[in-house]
């Protein structure tokens, strides 16, 4: 089985982000625009600008050491060794949809030692065409090119009750320590509104996630709230977004939010520069604090999850098959 995630670039260099960066921003799964428009404004344009923009942002993020790097990389690598443990009859990869170790390689390799099927688990528990999807398009390449190997790709579970209670778990267990009197803002990824507008069914799974949450915790709807962050370009994107938000409460006299971005599955520069730095400064500067909760990384509860997700899925794919 694999864990896929999105991906990071090798270095916090500008050099590695631009490679990084080329390749996601090229899929037409994330930007759908004309490629005739879009190449040379990518090129040209946007990746050496923002380039040694993203770079720094990574250096603050970076983990050193044998075992370091990306965030988003080594937590989810360490995660795969968790469901590794948890299903030790299994054979258990970790890859990323653009960048290394890649989706490609990782199917090549099950294949190669003579494995019959496996389950591809994109680290989205909501689905969009933005990323999901893309996953799927490389698993369905890989079932064309070889019919040796049965591929099952989990599209969602963002409902799953042990996702749910890890989630919920990892807000008490935040709050025994901190104190429980914040306001609970959930800050999912943005996209675009014209997905949504077009069936993409992501932002109603992370309402429908964030309420499960909410439910699990026994919270009224006047002690939580659901944003969006990491907007870019200048279309319309889902609303309200976070740093709106954080504005909005701390201006109704809310100075105490704990922020959690379930969203993600392991934290990567979006949560930790982004929303534990970024604005967890601006809240500071309006009097407030910002208590960022972390996401469920490689903990012990989260290769559990991962591991019921997976027999499941199989499970599943038993059940379709009989």
């Amino acid at each position: 089985m694999v864990l896929v995630n999105l991906g990071t670039p090798d270095a916090p260099t500008a050099r590695a982000v631009r490679r990084y960066l080329a390749e996601f921003l090229h899929d037409h799964r994330v930007v759908d625009l004309t490629r005739w428009l879009w190449c040379p404004l990518l090129h040209f344009v946007i990746l050496p600008l923002r380039g040694p923009k993203v770079a720094r942002k990574y250096a603050t993020v970076w983990i050193e050491g044998d075992r370091g790097g990306s965030p988003l990389l080594v937590h989810t690598r360490d995660l795969a060794e968790g469901l590794q443990r948890e299903l030790p009859a299994a054979q258990v990869l970790h890859a990323m949809r653009y960048g290394t170790p890649s989706l490609r390689d990782a199917l090549a390799r099950l294949r190669e030692d003579g494995i019959e099927r496996t389950v591809v688990v994109p680290l989205y528990p909501q689905y969009s065409s933005s990323t999901t999807a893309s996953i799927e398009d490389v698993v369905d390449q890989a079932a064309k090119d070889s019919q040796a190997m049965a591929m099952h790709v989990v599209r969602d579970y963002h409902l799953d009750p042990t996702w749910v209670r890890a989630v919920a778990d990892s807000i008490t267990a935040h709050r025994a320590n901190v104190g429980s009197d914040g306001h609970l803002l959930f800050s999912f990824h943005g996209l675009p509104q014209r997905f949504v507008d077009r069936g993409d069914p992501y932002a109603g799974q992370c309402e429908l996630g964030a309420r499960a949450v909410v439910q699990a915790l026994g919270l009224d709807d006047s002690q939580w709230t659901m944003s969006f962050q990491s907007r870019f370009g200048r279309e319309k994107w889902l609303q309200p977004s976070t740093e709106d938000t954080l504005g909005v409460l701390q201006a109704r006299g809310i100075q105490a939010i704990d922020v959690i971005a379930p969203g993600f599955a392991v934290d990567c520069l979006e949560t930790l520069e982004e929303v534990s730095m970024e604005l967890a400064e601006q809240v500071h500067e309006r009097g407030g604090t910002l208590r960022y909760i972390p996401c469920l990384n490689s903990t012990d509860a989260h290769a559990r999850v991962m591991a019921g997700v997976v027999t499941r899925a199989l499970e599943h794919a038993d059940a379709q098959a009989r």
